[in-house]
């Protein structure tokens, strides 16, 4: 047959499977997320609906107009952006839908490490400290010291306190670390 008459995946079926390992949750768990990362969400959500697919079909809606498609550049172009805006719109509404908003304020009183905590911990063989803030998978940047609540250091420091010493496997290999702070902003 030829590739003409073939039909690209709309990719509403498989949009799970094309997620990088870290963007997946856990099966039967809930989409944690603080409330920066659901407004995060939601404002990028906002920008694509309201600003850049509307931009972008005006701009298809033109080049259409401009004659042969098959060899119109802004066109084949212009589709296959939309195909990708549309995508991650279906993306983002899911998320949003199932987001399960923790405030992390709002535990204050907890001495031990749950989710939208900050943890300062040390490394017990090279005496490093690091701070690391768990949050949602949709949020997580390892740069920016937030890491995603399924993350094995993550996992690892859930319900310990403060003093405790916790083990976890990295890509370095078992690492150790002592938690020396909790604090929830």
């Amino acid at each position: 047959m030829s590739k003409a008459f073939t039909r690209e995946g709309d990719g509403q079926d498989d949009e799970d499977e094309e997620l990088s390992p870290s963007l997946r949750l856990p099966p039967g768990s809930k989409n944690y997320m603080t409330r920066r990362g659901y407004d995060a969400l939601r404002a990028e959500l906002d920008q694509l609906v309201r600003v850049e697919r509307p931009r972008l079909v005006e701009t298809v809606a033109w080049a259409a107009g401009n004659g042969d498609r098959s060899e119109n550049g802004d066109y084949i172009y212009g589709k296959r952006r939309l195909r990708e805006i549309d995508r991650r719109i279906r993306f983002l509404i899911k998320r949003i839908e199932s987001a399960d908003v923790v405030d992390p304020e709002r535990q204050r009183e907890l001495d031990q490490v749950f989710f939208g905590a900050t943890v300062t911990i040390e490394d017990v063989d090279s005496a490093e400290q690091q701070t690391w803030q768990i949050v949602g998978v949709d949020e997580a940047n390892a740069f920016d010291g937030r890491i995603s609540w399924i993350s094995p250091l993550a996992r690892a420091l859930l319900k310990a306190r403060e003093g405790d010493t916790v083990r976890f496997q990295s890509p370095a290999g078992l690492r150790e670390v002592e938690i020396v702070a909790i604090r929830y902003v």
